[in-house]
């Protein structure tokens, strides 16, 4: 069974304070255990709900409502990543969902190069060794 645990936003998280080095490497290691046994499969922050937007659809049209949001209690269904050129042509693709009513949320996933020079090289190269770990468990 898989399963996603999603991590409530905070206003630390919604400030877009980095986390510290300390903060980094300990998540780095936690990350690693992991992916060392075969738990994650997956995994990545979102940036703050300022760098996003929403899609409102009622109906017959859409509304794309800019980022930030108030309320970081609200509950989330579901998600999907895409790979898109920019923002505007993942709109173009989420506008085409076969929603009636709702709202989907779209917000940047974080790279290590966001945390500048807090992923040291070692970090890094410990990342590469986590994603290929990971590859290696979606095959298994």
């Amino acid at each position: 069974m898989r399963f996603m645990v999603l991590v409530k936003a905070n206003p630390d998280s919604e400030s877009g304070r980095l986390p510290t080095a300390a903060e980094l490497s300990a998540m780095t290691t936690y990350n690693e255990e992991l992916v060392r046994n075969g738990i994650m499969l997956a995994g990545e922050g979102l940036q703050p709900s300022s760098q996003g937007l929403r899609i409102r659809y009622d109906k017959t049209s859409q509304t794309v409502i800019d980022g930030p949001f108030s309320e970081t209690k609200e509950l989330v269904a579901g998600w999907w990543i895409l790979q898109c050129k920019s923002l505007d042509e993942c709109v173009e693709w989420v506008k085409r969902a076969p929603f009636q009513e709702g709202e989907v949320e779209i917000r940047r996933i974080s790279e290590a190069a966001d945390f500048g020079e807090l992923m040291t090289p070692e970090m890094r190269e410990r990342e590469a060794k986590m994603g290929a770990q990971i590859q290696e468990n979606r095959k298994a």
